[in-house]
């Protein structure tokens, strides 16, 4: 009777093992390099492009207004040992009101919920949904258990260049919006 049992529990462990093994290599999986697809997006470029100028205007902002405070505080320096105990502590004051709305003005540029990141969610995350969206539809169509993304954080060490759907991802989203045609697309790394 014990016999019967363990083969009988040998029987099932198997076939269950047999079952996850064929389900496993029946499930077909892809792979895109979103960053070969957003470089062939000219809005997406535009856009980049766009952030980047502001970032640059706004920090050479933000730099000046540490500059004022640098200068303000080296003049205090200078003349801190003629100055009277009560002109003193004023320009303290002074110096530490700069000094905060420098760093106000720059965590208004660039802080966690800062002007930059709200445009960046405004120009590119549009774009990023359109490809997400494209690669849902193809992956859907085409069957594929699992899409990975090459350009991510997931490492992609080898890749068979036929299950690359990139292409057609951005002819997908070329649906949708403007991308380069795939004859004049920028090589893939």
């Amino acid at each position: 009777m014990k016999n019967l049992k363990s083969a009988t529990l040998i029987s099932m462990v198997t076939l269950l093992m047999i079952m996850v093994t064929t389900t496993t290599f029946a499930q077909k999986y892809a792979y895109v390099d979103t960053e070969y697809i957003l470089d062939n997006i000219p809005e997406f470029k535009d856009a980049q492009d766009e952030l980047d100028d502001m970032s640059k205007r706004w920090q050479k902002e933000v730099e000046q207004q540490y500059a004022k405070v640098e200068e303000m505080y080296k003049k205090y320096q200078a003349e801190a040992v003629l100055l009277p105990d009560d002109v003193k502590v004023k320009r303290e004051e002074e110096i530490v009101t700069k000094e905060q709305e420098a760093k106000q003005l720059q965590r208004k540029y660039f802080g966690p919920e800062g002007d930059l990141f709200q445009k960046r969610q405004e120009l590119i995350q549009p774009i990023q949904e359109k490809v997400f969206n494209a690669i849902e539809t193809i992956a859907t169509t085409s069957n594929f258990a699992f899409v990975f993304d090459k350009a991510g954080g997931m490492t992609l060490l080898w890749g068979n260049p036929k299950f690359d759907i990139s292409d057609d991802v951005l002819d997908e989203v070329g649906n949708v919006m403007q991308t380069v045609q795939r004859d004049q697309r920028s090589n893939k790394n």
